[in-house]
Formats: C-alpha cells, sequence, structure tokens
C-alpha cells in the first residue's frame, strides 16, 4: 500500500508518497512522478508523510532540517543511490559540482576518471528531491543546468539557502 498527500510550497504544490515505512518519493508541480497503480494508492496522510511535511515546514520556514530522522528509500541503480547518498552530504547553503561528485565516485569505484554526465543523469533521477537536494548541484563552470522540478524553482530554492547565485548562469 502506497499513501499520497500534497504540500503547498513556494515552489508550488509538492507530492509527498510513502509505502508502509519509508518517503519513496516527492516531486515538484511539473515534474514527472513515478507511476504507481492508483487502486495501491491512499490519499491520506500517515505519520511518515506527516514527518516528510514537518521537515518541509521547518526547511521553508528557514531552518536547516536534519534529514537523519527521515526514513528515506528511494528506488534505483546502486550507482544512483551512491550519488544520493553525497547529494544528503552537501550542507545546507552550500553548492556542490557534478565534476566533484565524479572525483569522489572516481576514487570511491576504483577508477580514474568518472563521467560527470553519468553523475548527472543519476541527479536528475533522484526521487526524493528537496529533501535530498539535488538542487544544490551545478555545472563545474556555474551554469545552473539541469533541475527535473524546472531551473526557476531550483533558483527559488537556492535563493531560499542564501547561495549567492550572482556569477551563475542559464544556458
Amino acid at each position: 500500500m502506497f499513501y499520497k498527500s500534497s504540500y503547498k510550497s513556494i515552489v508550488g504544490t509538492i507530492t509527498l508518497i510513502s509505502d508502509e515505512n519509508n518517503i519513496i518519493g516527492l516531486w515538484l508541480e511539473g515534474q514527472k512522478e513515478v507511476m504507481l497503480p492508483e487502486n495501491l494508492i491512499i490519499y491520506n496522510d500517515n505519520d511518515i508523510l506527516k514527518a516528510g511535511k514537518k521537515w518541509l515546514d521547518d526547511y521553508f520556514s528557514g531552518n536547516q532540517p536534519s534529514i537523519d530522522f527521515l526514513p528515506l528509500s528511494p528506488l534505483g541503480t546502486p550507482f544512483q543511490k551512491d550519488v544520493w547518498e553525497m547529494l544528503k552530504a552537501i550542507p545546507y547553503g552550500k553548492t556542490t559540482t557534478y565534476g566533484e561528485i565524479a572525483k569522489v565516485l572516481a576514487k570511491k569505484y576504483g577508477k580514474e576518471k568518472f563521467s560527470a554526465q553519468a553523475v548527472g543523469g543519476a541527479v536528475g533521477k533522484n526521487q526524493i528531491s528537496i529533501i535530498i537536494p539535488c538542487h544544490r548541484v551545478v555545472g563545474t563552470n556555474g551554469n545552473l543546468t539541469g533541475y527535473a522540478g524546472g531551473i526557476d524553482k531550483k533558483i527559488t530554492l537556492l535563493k531560499h539557502e542564501n547561495v549567492d547565485i550572482s556569477k551563475s548562469f542559464i544556458k
């Protein structure tokens, strides 16, 4: 059984989905969601979704809530999950680049180099945006590229976190 709820925010309506034990999805309005069979979805808050909404309340109030207490279980490949774990480590109000993540993963996997594009593909498949902060990843040259929820929402989230994007650009 899956549970689905919505949350109003500065970036529009957010959809949250959980199973019995974990948040498995958080999507921004207009973002492609993982499709679940309608007959398996209950439109109701459970304790897990309430915890997710509390986290969002704290985040959008300007606090820096920890995700340590949230039960998260995004569905993905081992590589995608490795990338998403790295996203969780990006501090509030800071950014990193696809290239930096690729360098760390190259070391982890014992490779000389790793593709920043492969990292970008995994970042783009993040199913729990905002909480797993994919909006904090930018191009090496400052390009605010790639955000499944839309570049305008990425900019709003970065500004919300007081990230200086004055030297950033959009191609």
